[in-house]
């Protein structure tokens, strides 16, 4: 038991990566309470799934118009300072929702242009912080599967909790103290990012043009068949299957007696059955991960598709799991896969690709699930998301054990 604990906790020996976790911790459970304080406020406004769509179109849409660049930028500069000011930007964009909020001035425009706003922090943030993770545990990269884990354990633990401090703080003081609250959580990441003892990058930097440095990147992930299967995959059900979350609220509101407080109770068990698909990954270590990827997207495919046939509290909640932890260990499991095949002097730029393909492409799925759900319904627009990606998964299953022998012989030749 004892050798089980140390083998899924094996990266916080890792002083910096321990430091990072606990603020993440922190900072996260904010984010998470300012996504559905923002998601409600939508739904609150218009009671219509389309303006749901609109709303998350906006959050992500930067991701696609600059993610791949800000990969490029990332393998440029010191990732510890990019760090800083991007979640000091995160804070500043918090802070200005909950003054217009709490002055009575926020409108659905207004909270639209701040998405827009949180997500270009984000095309800069979240590829810096793919890579950082690394380099918090350069000392020994056999624990690099195990740190994903944890840092997922880290996300869905805090999205198991978030919604449901959310749901409680809409319900008794509205969403403007759920905005503050985040805001004043990114001093635990500041903190946690200032008591860093980072040494200077020894990595090679490009510095030729940044169309070159795309190129290069671009190459090193799609001439790999093992990442660009990977990425086709993602960039699919990104489209199709993810954006399912994006109903959420209209899902909360349509069970009798339904409100922010369901909303927070369906994230929540969303989030547990994340929860626990990381914490496998974090014992497992380095399982058979082209497997577990495809059998975990066909999990999340037919808990998709039951969805549409239940409003019971108690069903959805139960779906609500099942589609949290098939989600979590497709796209851990498709981090992890990627990390080992990339070399280090281009991992920002290809894990922009990943970024490109989780969050890129989500924008038009969002829109689209928006738009599909206010045409025929939300039941019916689970039943054809659910199917889609139940067939992108049955692909990729096919392919998986190539994609596994790919990867073991790549292990072998960095040991």
């Amino acid at each position: 038991m004892n050798y089980v604990l140390r083998h899924m906790f094996s990266s916080l020996k890792h002083r910096n990566f321990r430091i990072y976790v606990a603020g993440q911790f922190v900072s996260l459970i904010g984010t998470w309470m300012q996504q559905l304080a923002t998601s409600w406020m939508v739904y609150r406004l218009t009671h219509a799934p389309v303006w749901l769509g609109i709303s998350m179109f906006s959050s992500q849409i930067p991701m696609f118009a600059l993610g791949l660049f800000g990969g490029v930028y990332v393998d440029r500069v010191n990732r510890h300072k990019l760090l800083m000011w991007t979640q000091s930007l995160s804070a500043v964009q918090a802070l200005a929702l909950a003054v217009l909020t709490f002055t009575h001035l926020i409108n659905l425009y207004e909270l639209i242009g701040l998405n827009l706003v949180l997500g270009t922090i984000k095309a800069f943030d979240m590829p810096a912080r793919q890579t950082f993770v690394v380099e918090l545990i350069s000392a020994d990269r056999e624990d690099l599967p195990n740190a994903i884990a944890l840092n997922s354990s880290v996300m869905n633990g805090t999205r198991l909790i978030g919604p449901a401090i959310a749901g409680l703080t809409i319900g008794l003081f509205g969403e403007g103290v759920c905005f503050l609250l985040n805001a004043l959580s990114y001093l635990a990441v500041l903190v946690a990012l200032m008591m860093m003892r980072v040494e200077r990058s020894k990595l090679k930097i490009p510095h030729g043009k940044l169309i070159e440095s795309f190129r290069d990147g671009y190459h090193a992930a799609f001439k790999n068949e093992v990442i660009r299967t990977i990425l086709l995959l993602l960039a699919f059900l990104s489209l199709v299957g993810m954006p399912y979350m994006t109903l959420l609220p209209a899902i909360a509101g349509q069970i009798p007696g339904g409100g922010a407080s369901t909303l927070g109770m369906i994230t929540g068990t969303g989030a547990a059955g994340a929860l626990l698909g990381a914490l496998y990954l974090a014992r497992k270590g380095s399982p058979i991960l082209g497997r577990v990827a495809a059998v975990s997207g066909i999990i999340f495919s037919v808990a998709l598709i039951a969805l549409g046939f239940t409003q019971r509290i108690e069903l959805v909640l139960f779906l609500s799991f099942f589609a949290g932890l098939g989600m979590l260990l497709e796209m851990s499991s498709c981090n992890t896969m990627i990390q080992a095949m990339v070399p280090d002097e281009k991992r920002g730029r290809v894990m922009s690709f990943f970024t490109f393909s989780l969050l890129g492409v989500a924008p038009f799925g969002s829109l689209l699930i928006g738009a599909v759900a206010q045409r025929i319904g939300i039941e019916q627009t689970l039943l054809l998301n659910g199917g889609l990606s139940l067939v992108g998964a049955l692909v990729f299953l096919k392919h998986s054990e190539r994609i596994n022998q790919r990867i073991s012989a790549r292990i072998e030749v960095a040991a």
